[in-house]
């Protein structure tokens, strides 16, 4: 389980990886892009401003913070790349701009383009010292910043997304089954590839991190459910936030034969790209990320539901943080098309009947909670050297979800997430 997750392990993996960043309860409606309440801007240095009201006051070494309002709960938001970035860094955005439309007696701020390191530590204690009740952090990188400054102010509560510790008291972490949208996108787009005669995909994957291993294996099980014969190779980015190596990679596994590409960073150049090349790309993230043609689906997160439900229970004195990781049944996944109110995109059009209503079928369930991230990831399940991970009967913990082997956790081996499953043609980097 995740409260076997040690601070140790989170020290380890911030010394193994320089990551740049990412990736409820109530149900969520379709995703709408209201007015902004609050802006923020942070370039050379990180810096905030809060619109319309007069320039922020500058802080430690020249970053700008925005204001609290007296009298309402103040939350912040600290973003790892532009708020209006069309994917990771847009649904946190949108997901705040609902806290202050459905949560009574509630002002928000953000920050935006912050770096991790020294850089988000300052920006973490700058807003926590203006006043701020509650301030997320929506980076991977941003975590041992965050509980750094978590210690230092325990009446402010920290929440930090896609992290794998918490302290209990006033920082926790928060994370969603994504594995399941990227399986359904996997069916899919193993269905495209084998409609276009060229049983080849692709994976821009990010940092060599377990998410990122999970998802991808999560779409390699789905493609091999409708192509047997499919296969998918990788490219590392090293960057969440980057559309031109976004759009490098995404040529290069296009030039190198793949008919599908999905991608883990945060940007929808992967389907700008398919698009130029008479191929299909999957997006992430943002409902909005799939508008091209070549965009086949995008798997992607609708928090504001899940921020406003955290929100009432800190206000009302009942949240304790700790190690939330919300499935389908809390609406606050998506997978684009196939929701309420959505148009399939042309190429899923196209497909076979028979893959639609099985794509259908399964998330119909898991909404209603009857399929979940470890039926995703149940066996048999081969990794791609031939070994078995997992026996028929069997299914991945938590913990085998979240976990390599070094970390010292209570995860086993083979089933940590560090394998590649049967069809990814890729070798994990050491």
């Amino acid at each position: 389980m995740r409260n076997n997750l040690s601070r140790l392990a989170i020290f380890a993996l911030a010394l193994m990886l320089v990551l740049s960043a990412c990736g409820g309860s109530a149900p969520a409606p379709a995703a709408e892009k209201p007015a902004a309440e609050a802006t923020a801007e942070a370039t050379e240095a990180p810096a905030a401003t809060e619109a319309p009201a007069a320039e922020a006051p500058a802080e430690e070494g020249g970053m700008q913070i925005p204001d609290v309002a007296e009298g309402k709960f103040n939350v912040a938001m600290v973003l790892i790349g532009p708020h209006d970035d069309g994917g990771w860094s847009q649904a946190h955005y949108e997901g705040l701009e609902y806290i202050e439309k459905n949560v009574p007696n509630v002002h928000t701020a953000y920050v935006e383009n912050v770096p991790e390191g020294a850089d988000s530590e300052q920006v973490f204690r700058s807003l926590s010292r203006k006043g701020f009740n509650m301030i997320f952090g929506t980076s991977f990188g941003f975590g041992d910043p965050m509980q750094s400054v978590a210690e230092e102010f325990p009446e402010v509560m920290y929440i930090h997304l896609t992290g794998i510790n918490s302290n209990g008291t006033n920082f926790g972490n928060l994370m969603g089954a994504m594995e399941n949208m990227k399986y359904l996108a996997g069916m899919l787009a193993g269905a495209r590839a084998k409609a276009d005669g060229n049983p080849k995909l692709g994976y821009m994957a990010t940092f060599p991190i377990p998410e990122e291993i999970r998802l991808g294996n999560a779409i390699a099980l789905g493609m091999k459910k409708t192509c047997p014969e499919c296969t998918m190779d990788v490219r590392w980015l090293n960057t969440w936030h980057d559309p031109v190596i976004e759009k490098e990679a995404a040529a290069s596994l296009f030039d190198g034969g793949a008919q599908v590409v999905f991608t883990g960073a945060d940007t929808p150049a992967v389907a700008d790209v398919a698009q130029e090349k008479g191929k299909w790309g999957v997006t992430y993230d943002w409902y909005g990320s799939c508008k091209v043609d070549a965009c086949l689906t995008a798997p992607y997160w609708v928090w504001g539901p899940v921020y406003a439900g955290i929100t009432e229970k800190v206000i009302a004195g009942t949240y304790v943080p700790g190690w939330d990781y919300f499935d389908a049944e809390t609406g606050a996944l998506g997978l684009y098309g196939f929701m309420e109110g959505q148009e399939m995109q042309p190429g899923v059009k196209e497909l076979d009947p028979a893959v639609i209503a099985e794509v259908e079928d399964i998330l119909a369930k898991m909404v209603k909670g009857e399929f979940t991230r470890f039926d995703v990831f149940s066996g048999p399940i081969k990794d791609n050297k031939g070994n078995e991970v997992l026996p028929a009967g069997k299914k991945l913990e938590q913990v085998d979800l979240d976990a390599f082997p070094e970390f010292g956790l209570p995860c086993t081996v083979p089933v940590c997430m560090k394998w590649w499953a049967e069809g990814i043609t890729a070798e994990l980097p050491q």
